[in-house]
């Protein structure tokens, strides 16, 4: 029978003496911990049901130590915490935003119907009902259009897989994240004019509860596989290829036979070269892309999972490396272009070679002839200015006329 204890202070589950028991309720009413189970509660109701899970579970004081959580961990937890609380608040925001939205347009529409005739509202009420279906139709026409394309990258379209493999090295946020990017790239891919045949390989776990979340993601026109892309290309591992910025090999072009392998791995720098370490125990090919090519990045070379599979769509619609590099990662990654650094490292040779000291002695006698002879022509323009002043004081004393008082 469950009492409360004054002895340990909670809910036990052992019969207690009738000294001890006493007919006082919990600390915590029932009402007040469904009430804090809502978003806007969250941190009271992890409070609550700390205080729960410590109440109902039996200690000794002398015996049992007591393992208190650190103060990290606390500030971790309350983080996490307010994110949540913020996120339903701000989803919240959003759906009654929508609702006042949805609802002035229906009111600004029945006030419309109602300010005309009767033949004019079926007029209006049939034109609206003719644009809904024709919007409906262009858009199953393009999703239609969409599925062709995908299924037929299955059988001529790039392959490119996304290695997850690595899901146990994440985060529950950078699983959430990469769990973002793999939506972008299917979402990017679909929208191709010619899309590429992607794969998910070792989709287990926590990895995998998490994709099932999203809607529709059983329709999905994509590979999806428990096992590695090792196992899932047996008679194909000649043609596997690792894409990492650790590789020395560049790739000049894409080779519609190979199969380009992406690290599914949000890890903010943590796991550095494991994708490298991966292939090379594996024994497959590696490659880079070319970006020192093209341009100077401002930071590290490495991009995310849909940034790469984005470029690769690109180029596979332009054959322009230079032009999807611009086109998907972001300015504030680029310090240069190739061309700016060219002629910033041909300045600095020739400064090495002596060149470029002549260059600007040079140019430095240039400006001095330019100066002597800006000079001459303001001595010369001074000149004729003080000759100019000094006949009109001539002329001017010539012509007036001496005054004498007492004349």
């Amino acid at each position: 029978m469950v009492h409360y204890c004054i002895s340990c202070r909670g809910l036990c589950i052992a019969p207690a003496p009738s000294s001890q028991i006493q007919s006082v309720p919990p600390p915590y009413p029932a009402a007040e911990l469904r009430c804090a189970k809502s978003a806007a509660n969250l941190p009271r109701a992890a409070n609550l049901v700390q205080m729960e899970a410590t109440a109902c579970s039996p200690r000794d004081d002398q015996n049992t130590p007591t393992n208190p959580i650190s103060k990290n961990a606390q500030k971790k937890l309350l983080k996490q915490q307010r994110y949540e609380a913020k996120k339903a608040e701000k989803k919240a925001q959003m759906k009654d935003q929508k609702k006042k939205v949805a609802e002035q347009r229906r009111k600004e529409w029945d006030e419309k119907l109602a300010s005309v005739g009767e033949e004019e509202r079926e007029k209006l009420t049939e034109g609206r009902k003719g644009l809904r279906k024709e919007r409906m139709d262009q858009r199953s026409e393009e999703r239609g259009r969409k599925i062709e394309r995908l299924n037929e990258a299955k059988f001529n379209g790039q392959n490119v897989v996304i290695d997850l493999e690595f899901a146990h090295l994440m985060s529950s946020a950078e699983l959430h994240s990469l769990v973002q990017q793999i939506m972008y790239c299917y979402s990017i891919n679909g929208r191709c004019a010619s899309p590429a045949h992607l794969w998910l390989t070792g989709c287990q776990g926590e990895m995998h509860n998490q994709l099932q979340q999203i809607p529709g993601y059983d329709r999905w026109i994509i590979e999806k596989k428990d096992q590695s892309y090792f196992e899932s290309f047996l008679d194909q591992r000649e043609n596997l290829v690792y894409l990492t910025a650790d590789s020395e090999i560049v790739l000049d072009e894409l080779d519609s036979k190979a199969i380009y392998i992406i690290g599914g791995l949000v890890d903010r720098n943590r796991w550095k070269g494991i994708t490298m370490k991966k292939a090379k125990e594996q024994g497959i090919k590696t490659a880079k892309l070319p970006i020192g090519n093209y341009l100077k990045m401002s930071s590290s070379q490495v991009l995310t999972v849909n940034q790469v599979v984005e470029i690769i769509l690109k180029y596979l619609e332009m054959k322009d490396w230079k032009e999807s590099f611009f086109q998907v990662i972001p300015q504030r990654k680029i310090c240069e272009a190739v061309s700016e650094r060219e002629e910033n490292e041909e300045r600095h040779e020739r400064k090495c070679n002596g060149e470029y000291e002549d260059e600007k002695s040079t140019e430095k006698l240039e400006e001095k002839d330019n100066e002597n002879e800006d000079n001459k022509r303001l001595e010369e323009t001074d000149g004729a200015w003080i000759d100019d002043q000094k006949l009109k004081k001539q002329c001017v004393e010539t012509q007036t006329v001496p005054f004498c008082l007492g004349s």
